[in-house]
């Protein structure tokens, strides 16, 4: 009978398809401590770099510290594209000046670049395949 449950017990563990990987974010460049970053990471380039209505995106809030790290858990293998939002004043959105310039920080995947507007998807796009990840992106301030 020990032998049996044994067998089962591994059967079960050389059977079982690993976990879903992680993401982790390593977010340099921070001015203050002030407020929440807010991070949204979307597989969907209609959906960058808000991630709104995107019910798979991946979306996290952390308090703003100078070493921040954040991390994505169980990221189902695809690509993917992340955003950044130091908000500040922690009221949701960003602000702007002149209701174009932002004057809070930002950050996308890959640096990618920011000109006159936010970056395509393309440009911020990154693979997620079946082991944990690590990224650094820096936060980004106009103002």
């Amino acid at each position: 009978m020990r032998a049996l449950a044994a067998l089962a017990v591994c059967a079960m563990v050389l059977g079982a398809a690993p976990p879903p990987p992680d993401v982790t974010v390593s977010i340099t460049g921070m001015r203050s401590t002030k407020g929440v970053v807010r991070a949204c990471m979307t597989g969907d380039a209609a959906r960058f770099p808000k991630c709104a209505g995107d019910p798979r995106s991946h979306r996290l809030v952390v308090p703003a510290s100078g070493n921040l790290k954040l991390t994505f858990k169980g990221v189902t293998p695809g690509r993917y594209a992340i955003a950044l939002l130091h908000d500040e004043n922690n009221n949701g959105k960003a602000d702007r000046a002149l209701g174009m310039m932002p004057k809070e920080g930002f950050g996308f995947s890959r640096d990618a670049p920011v000109r006159m507007a936010p970056p395509k998807y393309a440009d911020a796009v990154f693979p997620v395949e079946s082991r944990d990840l690590s990224l650094t992106i820096k936060m980004r301030y106009m103002m």
